[in-house]
């Protein structure tokens, strides 16, 4: 199975956030590069935290987190 990324967020509570909301839709998420910005004195160094869904659930994953939260 074949997983690709519906999200890429810096912020680890922005990304377990989404990953809840995503797996309480019934979406199968995994978090890939569990690690964020972090600004080391005069550089940037970053990765994001990517969450990723099998392929067949993309697209309405994608939907789904543009949608509102209610």
């Amino acid at each position: 199975m074949q997983f690709v990324t519906v999200s890429k967020e810096f912020n680890d509570a922005e990304a377990q956030m989404k990953r809840a909301r995503l797996e309480a839709a019934g979406f199968h998420v995994v978090i890939m590069n569990e690690a964020s910005s972090i600004w080391m004195g005069t550089a940037i160094a970053t990765g994001g935290i990517l969450l990723q869904v099998p392929e067949v659930e993309a697209a309405d994953a994608r939907e789904f987190l543009g949608a509102p939260v209610k």
